[in-house]
């Protein structure tokens, strides 16, 4: 395989940054709060797991589309900017008071956009990057403090005043993201590779490439029960609004402080070896949640966990997916890790926690993402990491 670059130019560091920091900042409303806001429209668990499984079900078709048409456009940028201006569009229609039917088709406009743009700017990112892509989590770093930072503010807010306003309070974030979109573009030096000669899906069809995204969509398959009702099931175990907002800011800080660790730790141990040992992490945090939810230490110890099950975890594939697919193909390969493992593990999590809930309020829920994110991890292990041939 060849590459063929011209000489690269600084990592435009804050520019970057700036789109992850307002990017995650609104996912910081909407990941912990939605639920929230749903059920102040009236909804009840059946109709928000629905709702909530539409955000990953355009996860499925978004990034692939978006990054297949970024690829054939001689300025692939301004499919980044159109979807974030289309992000803003869709997600006022929130706003005013609408029939529950409209609902759905709102949310799916908003989650088709929102989730399209963020695989382009990942591909964008790592293109600057190039060999140094282990600096990745000191630029991604900031998208987590953006949620932090929102998180605290948010639960403040609705502790106060209800989730109702919740939209209104989320529209400015969106329009600085994409104020953020408009700073940034690709890296000039980006290396065109065989793809003609070894071809996408020939590299997806490798063993090792395969099982990751396996593993992935299962440790995505995970998180569906604490996506979708995490912030129901605390609050039913008598947790406030402002503890809530507690326990996401907990997960958070670690999650900082891995991103800000973990360049150190790629230049000692592969990024396969990573990846296992957080879907392992998952798998314990999940049943913790499970068995003890009303105790608060042992749910502050399993909210840290997040440093591992999230962070370590996702710079762990970012780095794997620069590995896997390099150049101009890495694009296709952050759609294809959005789309199936994030997307359909997502959309499939999101349905099984919601046909779960009921058993136990909420505990068989858990117990099972502990199995998938478990599965994920020996799947992993069996197959990922690259052994040296006797």
């Amino acid at each position: 395989m060849t590459s063929v670059a011209s000489p690269r130019s600084p990592v435009p560091v804050a520019r970057l940054s700036s789109f992850y920091f307002f990017y995650y900042a609104a996912l910081g409303a909407f990941t912990p709060y939605w639920s929230l806001y749903l059920q102040s429209r009236g909804m009840g668990v059946t109709a928000i797991s629905v709702m909530m499984s539409l955000w990953y079900a355009t996860r499925v078709i978004a990034p692939s589309t978006w990054t297949s048409l970024a690829a054939l456009s001689p300025r692939p940028i301004r499919w980044l900017r159109i979807g974030c201006v289309l992000t803003v569009v869709s997600f006022a229609g929130f706003l005013p008071p609408q029939p529950q039917w409209m609902l759905y088709a709102v949310m799916v406009g908003f989650c088709f956009f929102y989730n399209a743009v963020m695989p382009q700017f990942e591909s964008i990112t790592l293109t600057h990057l190039g060999s140094d892509s282990h600096r990745y989590g000191m630029i991604r770093v900031w998208g987590s403090l953006g949620f932090i930072a929102v998180v605290m503010l948010f639960g403040w807010l609705i502790e106060r005043h209800g989730a109702a306003g919740l939209p209104w309070w989320m529209l400015p974030l969106f329009v600085l993201m994409t104020g953020a979109a408009f700073c940034n573009r690709y890296a000039r030096h980006i290396g065109t590779h065989a793809a003609h000669v070894q071809g996408f899906w020939a590299i997806v069809r490798r063993p090792p490439v395969l099982a990751f995204f396996v593993a992935a969509f299962l440790e995505q398959l995970s998180f569906g029960p604490y996506y979708t009702f995490f912030s129901i099931y605390m609050e039913h175990h008598g947790y406030g609004a402002a503890m809530l907002g507690l326990m996401w800011t907990v997960g958070v800080v670690f999650e900082v402080a891995v991103f800000f660790l973990i360049a150190g730790f790629f230049r000692r141990w592969d990024a396969s070896w990573l990846l296992i040992v957080s879907m392992a992490s998952a798998a314990l945090r999940w049943w913790a949640t499970a068995l003890w939810p009303e105790n608060l230490p042992v749910m502050l110890a399993a909210q840290a966990t997040h440093c591992l099950g999230f962070a370590a975890f996702f710079a762990s594939a970012m780095q794997l997916l620069a590995r896997y697919f390099p150049g101009n193909l890495n694009g296709h390969g952050q759609g294809l890790f959005y789309g199936f493992s994030s997307g359909l593990g997502g959309v499939l999590g999101a349905l099984i926690a919601g046909q779960l809930w009921h058993f136990g309020d909420g505990k068989v829920a858990f117990i099972a993402g502990g199995c998938f994110a478990l599965a994920g991890a020996l799947i992993a292990f069996c197959f990922v990491p690259e052994r040296k041939q006797s």
